[in-house]
């Protein structure tokens, strides 16, 4: 018997709510801005502890959708991220135009606002911006590329789907962080390894095509221009501290992004086969996280090992993995990466399980430091 059309549009539309948590940052932040002092507060409360007490109450979800599902089923679920891009825009314009010209906000006011704007286009936009990215067409990745353009930081695209997906736990892959190495050292060493390792990549392509560096393809273009556009528009609205304040956000969304990636490979390393290649990348190559509540907030980021697997796969669609297919993280993300921030905390919560992971899959590994190198 054919499905009723309607039940499945009423089907799609019911599971796309869970997910619609990420927008409620947008009335959160508006409300901080307007009103600052305790409001200020409320969407890192939201993010982090609310999101996080929920999963203790809420449990994980375990549960994987056919990966088959048509897009024609997906369409509100999917219309969550393709409307981010406005609201993104329509937030940076509001909070810049607050921190530049609203009276009732204090100097250290102004500064909060824009690290909590910079939490949010980073914890949402920048997510969204990665679901994007990688969908086959044209227009979706560019809409994913203009929410990287809006923190500054455009050469994720190329870096992440040309240099990461492919060298993931190998030393070629500057976001694979390694085992024992702080939060401090890997972000002072990805910002600028990602935009060289991009960069090369790009020039990698273009030489297959046998085309110069500085052809109008060339992505940088975009990302150069897109961002020079919106620094400008900072000054427009804000003058020179509109620029300073817009710095500010793509600053602690590019930090926000750099710790996911921290977290999601910490200390996961892929084997140097005998005929010099890597082995290939396998589902316990990456952290995943089967926390219910922080995986709507972060559109199931956390199943992560299965995006590795299917980089196209549209996020509702992706499976999750028992402990014995893919490590597990003992929080969601919006906890592991505020531990980031104490590196004796986290080596203390994380080493041993990285450990334990090296018995589990690497038995036969005795060196694990020249296993780390090439």
């Amino acid at each position: 018997m054919r499905q009723n059309p309607m039940s499945k549009t009423n089907s799609d539309l019911i599971a796309a709510l869970p997910f619609l948590m990420p927008m409620a940052n947008v009335p959160i932040l508006f409300a901080a801005a307007s009103f600052g002092g305790w409001t200020l507060w409320i969407a890192p409360f939201y993010g982090i502890i609310l999101s996080s007490l929920m999963d203790r109450i809420f449990g994980e979800n375990q549960a994987n959708l056919d990966p088959q599902t048509p897009d024609a089923e997906l369409f509100w679920r999917r219309l969550i991220v393709l409307i981010w891009l406005p609201l993104q825009v329509a937030i940076l314009i509001f909070t810049l135009y607050a921190a530049t010209h609203f009276a009732h906000l204090n100097w250290h006011e102004r500064l909060f606002l824009m690290v909590e704007t910079g939490l949010i286009t980073g914890a949402v936009g920048i997510v969204f911006a990665h679901e994007l990215i990688h969908q086959k067409n044209r227009w979706e990745q560019r809409l994913g590329e203009w929410l990287l353009i809006t923190v500054l930081y455009g050469h994720f695209k190329s870096e992440h789907v040309i240099v990461h997906h492919r060298h993931v736990g190998t030393p070629r892959d500057p976001v694979t962080a390694r085992y024992n190495e702080s939060f401090y050292y890997f972000f002072a060493r990805v910002l600028p390894g990602c935009l060289v390792s991009a960069w090369g990549a790009e020039k990698e392509r273009l030489a297959m095509k046998t085309l110069p560096v500085w052809h109008p393809s060339n992505p940088f273009w975009r990302y150069g221009i897109g961002q020079t556009l919106m620094l400008i528009a900072a000054w427009a609205i804000g003058g020179w501290p509109g620029v300073g304040y817009f710095i500010l956000q793509a600053f602690i969304a590019i930090m926000v992004l750099e710790q996911v990636n921290y977290t999601e490979h910490y200390g996961l390393t892929r084997q140097l086969m005998p005929n010099g290649k890597y082995e290939p990348v396998r589902p316990h190559h990456s952290w995943n996280a089967a926390h219910r509540i922080t995986n709507y907030l972060l559109i199931n980021l956390q199943r992560h090992s299965d995006h590795h697997s299917r980089p196209d796969r549209r996020y509702p669609l992706l499976q999750t993995y028992s402990a014995s297919d893919a490590p597990q993280l003992p929080y969601g993300y919006p906890i592991m990466t505020a531990m980031s921030f104490n590196p004796w905390l986290w080596r203390r919560v994380m080493n041993k399980r990285v450990r334990q992971w090296r018995k589990d899959h690497y038995p036969e590994v005795s060196d694990w430091n020249n296993l780390a190198r090439e």
